[in-house]
């Protein structure tokens, strides 16, 4: 699972001197309408978005999925990763790098995963060279739910039931096939858990581009009751407009189970309108 998707080939940037690893992959034969920055979560690689790109490139959009600051070809360079606010630096200069060789259409939707959710909203947050057109964000909340608060390794098998909910939403082999896509979480990235509500906070606000949020049905690591959520959409006060939204019979690790295809059409929709206003 962690071999690049079909029509995809592995790639890497020079981030501000930082080596970051990952798959690019562009439309057979046309122009690239937009591009997708596809953020993995906690503990995985960039392969964690196989599934969605055959869909994106179909539709004309490139995929650039990395691994994050700490993961892939970077972990040797920064052995403790680097802060959630770093890494956003970081892949701002990864976004810069790339356009100097590659079209990007009319702008990047940032799609984040767990705490590549968080990434993505830091990155959203914050000033860059290129254009942003949207940011799609799954499995990333406001408050923990109390049974996360230990903060379980994924590494370690610790998180299984938070990460993966029934294992009937996935296909078979799927967790034999994703030991491939497990990385450990580095030290600075762990660290910064805790700290979550307040940088969203602080975060929120500074949002200016459309922001969808989407919850699995099984989603166990955060609050998911209305209160918690309409505190959550309500500080992205800059956002032209914010969706929230549910997808049935999925667990935390959306886009490896048989929900996959719905949630990345539904990201897909998102972008299309994202593209006309």
């Amino acid at each position: 699972m962690n071999s690049p998707a079909d029509g995809a080939r592995p790639y890497t940037l020079n981030a501000a001197g930082i080596p970051l690893s990952g798959l690019l992959a562009l439309p057979a034969g046309g122009e690239v309408r937009s591009t997708i920055l596809a953020i993995h979560g906690r503990g995985m690689r960039a392969a964690y978005w196989n599934s969605l790109i055959p869909l994106a490139t179909g539709l004309g959009h490139a995929v650039l999925a990395l691994d994050r600051p700490g993961y892939g070809d970077s972990a040797a360079f920064l052995t403790d990763g680097q802060s959630l606010a770093g890494q956003a630096e970081t892949l701002h200069a990864a976004l810069k790098e790339h356009t100097a060789t590659h079209p990007i259409g009319a702008g990047v939707l940032l799609l984040g995963h767990s705490d590549g959710g968080k990434v993505a909203l830091h990155t959203a947050a914050t000033d860059g060279a290129v254009p942003l057109l949207g940011l799609d964000a799954s499995g990333v909340g406001y408050h923990y739910d109390p049974q996360a608060l230990h903060f379980p390794s994924t590494l370690g098998g610790g998180a299984s039931k938070l990460n993966w909910g029934p294992l009937n939403l996935y296909p078979r082999g799927t967790f034999q096939a994703s030991r491939t896509l497990l990385s450990p979480t580095p030290a600075r990235e762990s660290a910064e858990t805790v700290r979550w509500p307040g940088q969203y906070e602080e975060l929120a606000p500074r949002v200016r581009i459309p922001v969808r949020l989407t919850f699995a049905e099984h989603e166990a690591w955060w609050h998911l009751d209305d209160s918690t959520l309409t505190a959550m959409t309500s500080q992205l006060t800059a956002a032209p407009r914010v969706i929230l939204d549910h997808l049935a019979a999925a667990g935390h690790n959306i886009s490896l189970g048989h929900a996959a295809t719905a949630y990345h059409l539904r990201a897909l929709a998102f972008l299309e309108d994202c593209l006309r206003t």
